[in-house]
C-alpha cells in the first residue's frame, strides 16, 4: 500500500519554479529518487486552475510517492530534508498538502472508463 503525497509550493515572480529548478540541477531529486522506498518524485506546472487571489504560474505540484510510512520516516531523518527546508525558505515558498493511501484496486466498474 503506497502512500503519495501531493504538495503544492506557492511562491512569487517564478519563485516556486526555480526552487523545482535548483532541486533538479542540484542533484537533490536524483538523491531522493535513489532513495530505498521511494516510487515517485516529480514536478508539475497546474494548467487553469487559478482560484481567487491565486495565480496557478507562481504554484509547483510535486507528486512525491513512498512504499509505506516507514520510507517516508527514513527519507525525512536524511541530510537532504535540510537541503530542501533551505531552498524553501530560499525562494520564500508556502506549501499545502495532500496524503493519499493507495489501495492498489481498481474496482471493475472503473476499469470501463480506462484506455490503454
Amino acid at each position: 500500500m503506497a502512500i503519495t503525497v501531493n504538495l503544492r509550493y506557492t511562491g512569487k515572480k517564478g519563485a516556486a519554479q526555480a526552487f523545482a529548478r535548483e532541486m533538479i540541477s542540484s542533484g537533490t531529486v536524483e538523491k531522493i529518487r535513489a532513495e530505498k522506498g521511494n516510487l515517485r518524485y516529480e514536478y508539475y506546472l497546474p494548467f487553469g486552475e487559478e482560484k481567487a487571489g491565486e495565480d496557478s504560474s507562481e504554484t509547483i505540484l510535486l507528486i512525491d510517492s513512498w512504499e509505506n510510512q516507514e520510507a517516508i520516516d527514513l527519507h525525512h531523518a536524511t541530510p537532504m530534508m535540510k537541503t530542501i527546508a533551505t531552498l524553501r525558505e530560499k525562494y520564500d515558498l508556502h506549501m499545502t498538502i495532500e496524503r493519499f493511501v493507495s489501495d492498489d484496486k481498481i474496482p471493475e466498474q472503473d476499469k470501463a472508463f480506462i484506455r490503454k
